[in-house]
Parts: structure tokens; sequence; C-alpha cells
């Protein structure tokens, strides 16, 4: 996987940690979740949970820019300073490789939209999803991450 400043990073570096998987865009009205995201990532890094956030474009264009602009829009505007990576595709022809591995894993069909999110087991075999409009700090959400960390 490359990182947003296009820097290789295998996922393996996240071994042994909780993992919060998600698709994130730009100019979505869901975008807001970002400070969610945030808020979760200082709250639970300590404990070994890591968010990740993976731009996609495959929604009503709604992640148009460069790697260098998304990075910009999500430091400046949401104080975003969890791993962020480069541009992918989240479904269809061409899917990344995670999100075919997250999709199996949960059992669910395509990604529907923006945001949708992944919670990742320590261990790597079971992965837990919330849909697009479930908040990042939602109840159900929250529980998961914790039983996780145990």
């Amino acid at each position: 996987m490359n990182t947003i400043e296009e820097q290789s990073l295998p996922l393996l570096t996240y071994k042994g940690k909780v993992l919060m998987v998600v698709n994130v865009a730009s100019y979505c009205g869901l975008t807001p979740q970002y400070e969610s995201l945030q808020a979760i990532h200082e709250k639970f890094k300590d404990r070994g949970l890591i968010v990740l956030g993976f731009p996609a474009n495959q929604f009503n264009n709604q992640e148009p820019g460069s790697n260098e602009e998304i990075k910009e829009f999500c430091t400046q505007k949401y104080g975003v300073s969890f791993p962020m990576f480069s541009k992918i595709v989240v479904k269809g022809e061409g899917i990344h490789p995670l999100y075919q591995w997250l999709i199996g894993k949960a059992d669910r069909k395509d990604i529907e939209w923006n945001f949708a999110k992944f919670i990742v087991s320590r261990d790597g075999t079971k992965a837990w999803r919330f849909p697009s409009r479930t908040k990042p700090d939602a109840p159900e959400v929250l529980k998961v991450i914790e039983q996780q960390l145990g």
C-alpha cells in the first residue's frame, strides 16, 4: 500500500493492532465524520487502535483531488493525524485487495458509499462492518472497539 505521501507501507506494519478502516471522501455529506474518526484515533491509539483512511472517488466523484490536495484538506479542515493512504478502488473492477479481503471477512456486499467502516481484530482474522451513515463514535461501533482492545 502507499501512504498519502506516496511512500510504500506494508499492512504488516499494523500487525497486532485493532484497525478501523474507512473509505473517505472530501466532498460528501458524510465528510464531517472525519471529526469523529480523529477523536476515536486520539482516544484509543495508546490502547492499540489505528484508524486508517482510504480515499476513494467512486461515489459521485466526491474525492476528485490529488493525494496532496486530500492530505491538505484533511489536516487543515479536520486536523487529521491518523494514517491516510493513496486513493484506491473500493468496489468493482480493480478493487484493492484490502477491500476485497475486508468485504469477504465481514461477509457483506459491495461498499455502498463513502465512510463505510470496518473494525479488524488484532489477529486479523475477523472484521465487523458498519454502514456509511453509522457514525464512527456510535455505541455499536465503540462496543466492538472496546471488545477488541480488551
